[in-house]
This record gives C-alpha cells, sequence and structure tokens, in this order.
C-alpha cells in the first residue's frame, strides 16, 4: 500500500509498504476514506518533534472504515465508519480516568499515530486500543463533515472547555488558521460576549468575516487597543493562543486583563519566554497543551445537530499519489489554502 513516510528531519517520501496487521487483541485496522495534512505534520517534517521515529508514516488526521478488529473489541466490528484520535489511550490508567488522556501511561498513549507509530497518510492504519481511540461517525455526517473530530476540532473543544469562559466575556484568540477557526467554533458554543480573532494574514481575517459575522477580526498592530476598547476590564478575559510564534506568545499576556486565563494552544518551534518583572501584578494563569482528545463523541453529536460546521475549511483535496503537491501549497500557503484533504 502507499504510505507517506518520515526519513528524516527535512524528508518525506511516498514508499509502497505492507498493508498493517492486529499486533494486540485491543487494536483495529481502519480502511482510511479521507486523510489531511496538519501543522504537526510540517513540524515533524522541519525536525521541531524530536520524539518523532523515522520510517513512520506520518498522519493523524483521518477517518475511514473499521476492515479488521481485534478480539479484545468490543464496541466496533468491521464496516463501522470511525473518526480517528490524534490521541492513543488505553482509558485504565491514572490519567485516562481523570480525561487526561493526552497523558495516558501506556507506551503508545499520547500523540503516537503519524508520529511515533505508523499513521494515516496511507490506505490503512493500524489503531491500538480501538475502543478508546476510535469514535463511530453518525448516520447523515460525511467524511469531509468528520474529517477534522480526531485531532483540530478536537483541539479547540479542549482550549475552549478549559479557558474558563463566561457569557460576558471578552475572549481573545490568536490566530486564525485551521486550529484557530476550530478554537473559535467551539468557544462560540460558550456564547461569550464578544470574540476577537487576531491574524496577520488579510485573507484569514476575511474568511472570518465571511463566516463569522458576529466576530471582530483584528490585525497584530490593533489587536492591544481592539481588545482594551471591547472590554470592560483593560483586557480579555480570556486568551487562546492558537498561531504559535514568539511575538504571539507574548501577544497573549499582554492583551490579558489581570486575573485572566491565557490557555496556549499551540506547538511552538521553541522556547518561549515569561518576562515575570513586567507581567508582575496581573496574577495571570496560564494552560497548556497538549489536547486532552476524549470527547469525540460529544462532538460529532454536534455535528450532526448542525452546530459544528467545519467543511469551509477544507479548501483543497489531492490523492494520496499526489501528496507531495498538497504538501507543497499547504506548507507554502498557496491558493488561499486552509486545509488539503487526501484521498487514498
Amino acid at each position: 500500500m502507499l504510505a507517506y513516510t518520515y526519513l528524516e528531519p527535512g524528508k518525506f517520501a511516498l514508499l509502497d509498504k505492507p498493508r498493517p496487521t492486529l499486533l494486540h487483541p485491543r487494536d483495529a485496522i481502519v480502511r482510511v476514506t479521507l486523510g489531511s495534512i496538519c501543522t504537526s505534520d510540517l513540524h515533524i517534517l522541519h525536525g521541531s518533534v524530536p520524539r518523532a521515529v523515522p520510517g513512520v508514516t506520518v498522519g493523524h488526521e483521518m477517518v475511514g472504515v473499521v476492515a479488521e478488529a481485534g478480539a479484545a473489541v468490543t464496541g466496533l466490528r468491521p464496516g463501522d465508519r470511525v473518526a480517528v484520535n490524534v490521541e492513543t489511550f488505553c482509558g485504565d490508567c491514572f490519567f485516562c480516568r481523570n480525561g487526561w488522556v493526552n497523558n495516558c501511561t501506556d507506551p503508545d498513549g499520547g500523540w503516537a499515530l503519524g508520529c511515533r507509530i505508523d499513521g494515516g497518510q496511507a490506505e490503512y492504519v493500524r489503531v491500538p486500543y480501538a475502543d478508546q481511540g476510535l469514535t463511530k461517525i453518525p448516520d447523515g455526517v460525511t467524511d469531509l463533515q468528520a474529517l477534522l473530530v480526531g485531532d483540530v476540532l478536537a483541539t479547540g473543544w479542549w482550549a475552549a472547555d478549559i479557558a474558563e469562559i463566561h457569557s460576558e466575556d471578552t475572549v481573545l484568540i490568536i490566530g486564525a488558521g485551521p486550529t484557530g477557526i476550530c478554537t473559535l467554533q467551539c468557544v462560540r458554543l460558550k456564547h461569550p460576549g464578544q470574540i476577537i480573532v487576531c491574524d496577520a494574514d488579510p485573507g484569514r481575517l476575511d474568511f472570518v468575516r465571511r463566516h463569522y459575522p458576529e466576530v471582530l477580526p483584528t490585525p497584530p498592530e490593533q489587536v492591544l487597543d481592539t481588545v482594551r476598547s471591547h472590554s470592560a476590564h483593560g483586557g480579555a478575559d480570556a486568551v487562546l493562543e492558537v498561531a504559535g510564534t514568539p511575538e504571539t506568545f507574548r501577544m497573549a499576556w499582554m492583551c490579558a486583563r489581570p486575573n485572566a486565563v491565557v490557555t496556549v494552544v499551540a506547538l511552538y518551534d521553541g522556547p518561549q519566554v515569561l518576562p515575570l518583572p513586567e507581567m508582575y501584578g496581573k496574577n495571570l494563569t496560564f494552560k497548556t497543551g497538549g489536547v486532552d482528545g476524549c470527547k469525540c463523541a460529544e462532538i460529532l453529536s454536534r455535528i450532526a445537530a448542525g452546530q459544528l460546521d467545519t467543511t469551509p475549511l477544507i479548501t483543497h483535496t489531492f490523492p494520496l499519489a499526489d501528496i507531495e503537491a498538497a504538501y507543497d501549497l499547504f506548507a507554502h500557503r498557496r491558493d488561499g489554502v486552509m486545509k488539503v484533504a487526501i484521498k487514498p
């Protein structure tokens, strides 16, 4: 089967690999029907994910159909349409029992698919702990609608959930890329008083204007004034940093009011600095990732009810055989790209 593979920092290749097999009774084999490229895949390509294992098939955003299920898998059977979770989690350890599945203590726990074990930019993928890592897609929900459930939409859900958002709050979301837009959709379900979205890309701000007219878009050079003029307390009550640069990390705490919550959603290419003397007296609470992506069933129910819709984010579709061209488009943000779907 075709599988896009991490060879070494700076180098991916489309290889012919054997179809995966069941290695454990709790495994399932999924025939991938639609996948996607994530910015985290680019981080692997650039060598920014030290735990990524050379030789693995990349890709952790996918939906498909169960082809085989291990003897200990109880909730799934061949033929079920499923969304694949970015995280592998056992469901039994201390962290899983508390909903902190990103910290699952299993050797394959946390972000494994497409990083430490073979992922889904391929025709088939093996999913460990299938009863945990696969969620049935409801009838009436298409593959395209469900494609982002297991990763970026789960990330947005998790971020909105831990940000402590209240009905009268001013919420600032920094970054209007795919994860930022998924975060925005989930924040809207909290019904805050005002949502502000900041991005340096005029095209992405236009995307916000077209799809979310009640949201206030702003470029970085105006964000501090915009937040202050739309907040009752001199800054945002909640800030969600989804962009992932040193400048946006600084922007996050500068735009927050005293005693606010700053949720760091982004993945950074290097260490970030907290200038504590400048921050003295702000009494901020920082919350950091990664995502505890264990609410996929609830997210899918919201999609089925018409309350979440990420299909406008899928701007391009490529066959798996042309995945290198898809990566080139996505990495260089050409042609108004937001997300690229990959069809095996």
